[in-house]
């Protein structure tokens, strides 16, 4: 029999992947645009499921294995590619740390999965908890990114007025 843990880092580690193929193709200029409509890009969508899935393991365990400082002024919550600068993660950083995620939560925590710790939003109190709920979110953000993908493939949209 397969254990929960199995299955879920197998569904951590196959929903990451499709999202990292939606965007093999996508170059960094096209990972820039917003097309009208919408609020973000690619660049941030993928900044922001990074964030997400740290953040929310950060705020049940109180252990910051990376500091998320610099990615919560860029991809948290009610920002926007406006507020990218020089130091905001590139593109092509972000492919990378999108990658290595699901391992290195893996490696941290894939033997205390189900730890119980004091609840947070949602009843949440394991890690399991939180991977359930952050996968769920990864797949709203990876819609998003298809469809802006898609939109920019088919040349059909029209780019967001910038200031």
């Amino acid at each position: 029999m397969i254990k929960r843990h199995t299955i879920l880092f197998n569904q951590l580690h196959t929903y990451r992947e499709e999202v990292l193929a939606i965007v093999k193709d996508v170059s960094a200029e096209q990972a820039e645009i917003i097309p009208s409509g919408f609020r973000n890009n690619i660049r941030w969508h993928m900044g922001h499921i990074y964030l997400d899935q740290f953040l929310w393991i950060q705020s049940l365990t109180k252990e910051a294995i990376i500091d998320l400082s610099t990615f919560q002024s860029f991809f948290g919550f009610g920002t926007t590619p406006a507020d990218f600068n020089e130091h905001t993660p590139s593109y092509e950083n972000l492919i990378g740390l999108l990658r290595e995620q699901p391992t290195v939560i893996e490696h941290h925590y894939g033997d205390i999965l189900n730890r119980e710790y004091q609840p947070i939003d949602m009843g949440m109190c394991t890690i399991e908890d939180v991977l359930i709920r952050t996968i769920f979110h990864e797949g709203i953000h990876m819609q998003s990114i298809n469809i802006i993908n898609r939109l920019i493939k088919e040349g059909s949209y029209d780019e967001y007025p910038k200031n």
